[in-house]
């Protein structure tokens, strides 16, 4: 999922610039490319076809609430409209008794600098529209516009302190609801809803139908998803697969709609009867909220009614901030071959595997070493490049004894040079390569492994800057926000470059021509500062700090008998060259 905050592709842009880089690289190390054979590169994996889901588990013992049927001329609704206020330490939710709906939803430790104050996860413009939180969803829109704008009778009015429990009823000729929301002193919320219509039970699911409320930009509307798990199966479903109005069969553990940051998911108390209906619609909305402008463009607005189509529904709704510690204290019963909590919400993408330990480490040290998300990069970033250290004194070593057997090499280059590449009589040549190369102890990819290293790292840091809350409007210095791209006059990224262009002149390549060494050196460093100047400021800093090690890391090597010996022969090779 792309980070709203970063321009549109700068995930694609940042592989594009590592493969390109690496692809030129080898290009331009001939006898690697030539005369060393090539691993052959595994075939790409095919994606698995879905595998059926399992039988869900026996469910738990639940005690379900009534169905209503409306007895005979029997009516209840109110006179007028009321609100109930809900509130504990975690938010503050307002009920209005007109359709028994959710108002509004602030979450009292997370800001919004759209609204300037606290964050209400209602969007005003969406929910007016295509209706509001734990309204009841139903196939027939006559049905559900009349479940919406009905006079509840609510139990409890006026404001209300959490752990506590409010129940809304309507009933008139044909129509008989119930619905009763249960609180406590977490961001989980107990529902239970009864509906019949002219006698029978009517499929009217809980929703959440219409997006967030820190959704203020196209971008953050672009990042909408629905996400549901059944055991170890996770899947998100990004806008392009969402079709309005579409019914998925469950199981279901949990599912429901998500955000980059926010998430409103229901926990079914039975997953075999669990059924999602999926929300997609259009909205227009100002381009730029931060601008006087009339500019508009459309925009589309997710949401979900999850329940019980053939009864009524008893389920959880977890609606909060997709925080690791937050979501892995939300029991899931039931769930196989994977944890049962929450924490399946915050995707790290393919580098999760070290996306996640790192982010861990470095809550770590944000909590109980310097208390800054700024300085703890600062310090995880020092660490990891002391533990790669090894890997560049590896590299320089393979660097010299690639240089080393470089005459050995030209001389069987010399010998076979009048056949052609596919004239069978050049084979040998490869095998005595390889030999020289085996006596040698050389191996031609050692140069390259310190970056084939780095690379998981820095990946891993993009994912985990883009999918973490904890760094959302995190500040360090200049810096307002680490999980965003640094505005003008852009200080991180100019540095990055800057140090690259230094590490590139300051490291030697072997095998690489001097000439063909110092386009590398400014191709390269450009090549990711085009990437990098928009990419988050976080990322900017762990890359520009590792550079900035990497100098003097390497300004210590180039003064040992190694990197001495290693820059006096590159020297040489280049004075040969000049005559």
């Amino acid at each position: 999922m792309q980070n709203p905050q970063h321009e549109p592709g700068s995930e694609k842009r940042l592989m594009l610039v590592f493969v390109l880089t690496f692809v030129v690289m080898l290009a331009f190390q001939p006898l690697l490319k030539k005369y060393f054979p090539q691993p052959v590169a595994p075939p790409p994996q095919q994606s698995q076809p879905a595998q059926s889901q399992p039988a869900a588990p026996a469910a738990a013992a639940t005690v379900a609430p009534a169905v209503v049927t409306p007895a005979s001329g029997v009516t209840k609704q109110a006179a007028s409209e009321t609100e109930t206020v809900i509130e504990n330490d975690l938010y503050r939710i307002t009920f209005t008794n007109r359709g028994a709906q959710v108002k509004s939803w602030i979450l009292k430790k997370f800001d919004n600098e759209a609204q300037n104050g606290l964050l209400d996860l209602v969007n005003p413009p969406a929910a007016e529209k295509y209706g509001y939180p734990l309204s009841l969803w139903t196939y027939d829109e006559s049905v559900r516009n009349r479940l919406s704008s009905a006079l509840y009778l609510a139990s409890r009015e006026g404001k209300q302190t959490s752990p506590t429990t409010i129940t809304f009823e309507y009933a008139d000729q044909d129509l008989a609801v119930r619905k009763t929301f249960s609180f406590d002193n977490t961001y989980v919320v107990k529902i239970e809803t009864s509906v019949t219509y002219k006698g029978t039970v009517a499929a009217a699911l809980p929703a959440w139908p219409s997006g967030f409320g820190d959704q203020v930009t196209p971008a953050f509307w672009a990042a909408g998803a629905i996400d549901y798990q059944f055991n170890k199966n996770i899947e998100r479903l990004p806008l392009k697969k969402i079709s309005g109005g579409a019914t998925l069969p469950g199981p279901f553990h949990w599912a429901g709609p998500t955000d980059l940051y926010f998430v409103a998911v229901f926990i079914p108390d039975d997953p075999a009867t669990a059924t999602m209906v999926t929300l997609h619609n259009p909205l227009s909305v100002v381009r730029d909220p931060q601008k006087d402008s009339k500019d508009m463009m459309n925009v589309d607005v997710l949401g979900a009614a999850v329940g019980n189509l053939h009864g009524p529904t008893t389920e959880r709704v977890f609606v909060g901030p997709k925080e690791l510690e937050t979501l892995e204290k939300v029991s899931v019963p039931g769930v196989t071959g994977a944890d049962s909590d929450l924490n399946g919400l915050v995707d790290f993408g393919w580098w999760g595997i070290i996306a996640k330990p790192l982010f861990v480490w470095l809550k770590w040290t944000y909590r109980h070493v310097v208390g800054n998300w700024g300085w703890a990069i600062v310090l995880q970033t020092l660490i990891i490049s002391l533990a790669l250290l090894p890997l560049r004194i590896t590299q320089m070593k393979s660097m010299l004894k690639m240089q080393r057997v470089a005459p050995q090499i030209k001389a069987i280059q010399e010998r076979y040079k009048k056949y052609s590449l596919r004239d069978p009589r050049k084979a040998p040549m490869n095998e005595e390569i390889s030999a020289l190369y085996k006596k040698e102890g050389v191996n031609p990819a050692g140069g390259c492994l310190p970056m084939l290293i780095q690379f998981p790292f820095l990946i891993a840091y993009y994912r985990m800057l883009g999918a973490v809350l904890d760094l959302r409007h995190a500040h360090w210095l200049w810096i307002h926000d680490l999980s965003a791209a640094e505005p003008f006059p852009y200080i991180l990224p100019v540095l990055m470059v800057v140090s690259m262009l230094i590490v590139q002149k300051m490291t030697p390549q072997a095998g690489m021509d001097p000439a063909q060494q110092k386009m590398m050196t400014v191709m390269m460093p450009l090549m990711m500062g085009f990437i990098f100047f928009r990419l988050a400021a976080g990322l900017n800093l762990y890359y520009a700090e590792a550079n900035l090690i990497s100098i003097a890391q390497q300004a210590v090597m180039n003064r040992t008998s190694l990197g001495r010996e290693m820059r006096e022969m590159m020297a040489k090779r280049a004075r040969k060259k000049d005559k």
